[in-house]
């Protein structure tokens, strides 16, 4: 927090990109939309598919990145030394990075609407579950990514920004699953994201939503999180036993 209150830097990490990316597949979804006999369906699809996916990015961004941001100052020398606990130091990981989504995915809604017409409020009630499982998705890549910066150092930091990008073909952020391949349908069954994906289509197209799209993916995050965890604890403690010198 004293980082973002200093930084212009941190803010604009949190509304500039999301804006520019909304700008961006906005107006060329306008475009594709010319050749569309629905157009207002796949405006809301694309949009929306672009602000909710925002929420499982930044939510593991800020896990990992955060990690990175205590390994370039050289700050977990002053972490570990201190009576922190691991508990102590993913709750602030998770609360802060709750505060910048949240704020960012408020603003870029905000302009989604201004500009597009697009009303995430559309999804009613849909929409907290949606949010929940999402922000749980992106926690579980963002400890998977910060035990893997815990235990090699910096020299995998490039996982901080590529390692959910791995999901997202699986994800069906934009295009329905069916026109996935056989294998590639397979895999995106053990994907927590494509099931909301599926279901919030279902939602914009249908107005109903299969409620065991919702329980799967809860299933698939409580396992993967819960694997994740146990791995950055053990990167945590494997760090402490060979000296923080070792993950510069």
């Amino acid at each position: 927090m004293f980082i973002m209150k200093h930084s212009i830097n941190r803010w604009s990490d949190v509304i500039y990109w999301p804006v520019i990316d909304l700008l961006l597949w906005g107006l060329t979804i306008k475009y594709v939309t010319l050749l569309s006999s629905n157009p207002q369906k796949v405006v809301v699809s694309v949009i929306a598919g672009l602000l909710l996916w925002t929420l499982v990015w930044r939510a593991q961004y800020e896990i990992s990145v955060n990690i990175l941001e205590d390994l370039w100052s050289k700050n977990l020398i002053n972490l570990f030394v201190s009576p922190l606990t691991f508990w102590e130091f993913i709750t602030a990981f998770l609360i802060i990075g709750l505060i910048k989504v949240v704020i960012g995915f408020v603003f870029t809604s905000f302009i989604a609407y201004l500009l597009y017409r697009v009303n995430m409020f559309i999804f009613g009630f849909y929409l907290i579950p949606f949010v929940l499982l999402l922000f749980m998705t992106g926690w579980w890549v963002g400890f998977l990514v910060g035990g893997l910066i815990l235990r090699f150092g910096t020299k995998v930091e490039q996982f901080a920004w590529s390692m959910i990008s791995l999901l997202s073909p699986f994800t069906a952020i934009y295009y329905p699953l069916s026109i996935l391949p056989n294998w590639a349908q397979t895999v995106a069954k053990f994907v927590p994201t494509s099931y909301i994906f599926e279901g919030a289509r279902e939602v914009i197209t249908k107005g109903i939503l299969d409620p065991k799209k919702i329980i799967i993916c809860f299933i698939l995050n409580c396992i993967y999180i819960t694997l994740a965890l146990i791995f950055m604890r053990k990167s945590f403690d494997k760090i402490l036993q060979k000296g923080l010198v070792k993950a510069y």
